[in-house]
This record gives structure tokens, sequence and C-alpha cells, in this order.
């Protein structure tokens, strides 16, 4: 009876020029290799106007929906898709999260578990800055973090430039963002996808 029981997971992203959203795609081609699992992804709101997007030259949006804090109650995996901003994450995913203060008054999303993947700019822009600095607010909302660990063998690869560490999935986008996640990137963002959520559905089946 077990096996009937599906976990929700949500990839809640903000992305400028794309780089965010081909990893979570491939996050999403991880997630959906674990049986009884629904996976969906999120955008969360932008805060620059379409004039400042123009002049960043910055493409159209995916056509993917917003998130708000009222639907993130439903999901019992998070992926967060974070683009590093002075080796934090940017203004928009703050914003987002200083919108959820009632839903952590009452424990909404006490007990979810969540991971982390990032972009930066260099080898050196803060990822792991990203996930350090990330992981207060969800302590404070009771959500329970989930490393990757070295648990994909590209991770130890130094033989090219790979984005990524212990912390989740990542690319390196160099500072004019020309650079697209490379294969190998995208590998460790299929595996964190499927190791991810093999931890979320044995908990939520644990839990029913």
């Amino acid at each position: 009876m077990s096996r009937s029981i599906r976990s929700q997971i949500f990839i809640i992203i903000h992305t400028v020029y794309h780089h965010i959203y081909k990893l979570a795609l491939a996050i999403k081609e991880g997630v959906e290799k674990v049986d009884n699992v629904e996976v969906s992804i999120f955008q969360v709101p932008e805060t620059l106007s379409q004039e400042i997007l123009d002049k960043m030259h910055a493409p159209p949006k995916p056509d993917i929906p917003v998130i708000t804090p009222e639907l993130m109650e439903e999901a019992d995996g998070l992926i967060f898709g974070i683009p590093t901003r002075y080796g934090a994450m940017p203004g928009q995913w703050r914003a987002f999260w200083d919108a959820t203060g009632a839903f952590w008054a009452r424990g909404a999303y006490a007990k979810k578990m969540a991971t982390f993947f990032f972009s930066t700019a260099s080898q050196h822009g803060g990822q792991e800055t990203t996930a350090l600095t990330s992981l207060t607010t969800l302590t404070h909302h009771g959500i329970i973090y989930v490393p990757l660990g070295f648990t994909s063998p590209h991770l130890s690869d130094n033989s090219e430039v790979i984005g990524g560490s212990a912390y989740g999935a990542g690319t390196i986008a160099n500072g004019d963002g020309s650079r697209m996640p490379s294969a190998k990137e995208l590998e460790v963002a299929v595996h964190q996808g499927e190791y991810f959520t093999s931890i979320v559905a044995q908990y939520v089946r644990g839990r029913e």
C-alpha cells in the first residue's frame, strides 16, 4: 500500500539568463526517475522592472508558474535554485522569504525537506557561501536540509571546470553569462534530483 503514496516535489527557482532554469530541467529529469512522485517547476516573483530587465538584455522568463507562500505548503520536498549574488541569495529570493512570516508563525513549512542548486559567474563566486547563508532561513522555518554530499563522482573531477559542491549542483556562467551548464554539470543535477527525491519519498512513506 505504501507504494501508492505520492510525494510532491517543487523545484523553485529564480533565473534571469536561464542557467538555473536549465539546471532545473535536469533536476526534474532526475526527480522523475523515482516512483510515485509528482514534480513541478516554479519561479519566485521578479522584483526588477521590465525596463531594467531590458537594459540587462535579459531573455523572456521561462513559461512556468510563479510560486506563492500558500502554494509552497503543498510540497513534501523543495529544491531551491539560487543564482548567487555577492555570495548569498539574490534580492528576489530574499523578498519571497520575507513574505513568509505568517507561515513561519504557524510552522507551515516545518518537517519539509529541502536542497539547493546554484549558479555563479566564476569558480569562486560563492556557491558554498550561498548554501551556508541560506541555511539560516531553512532553520528558522524548521525545514530539513538534505545536502548532496560527494555522491556524484563529477564533484571530485578536477580535469575541467565543474560547478557544484557537497551543498548542491551548480554551474559556472562567466561574468557575461556566455557559459551554459556543461554536460557534467547537468549530470550532477540529474543525480541530485533523483538522490534527493528518493530520500523524500522514503520519508513520506514512513510518515504516512
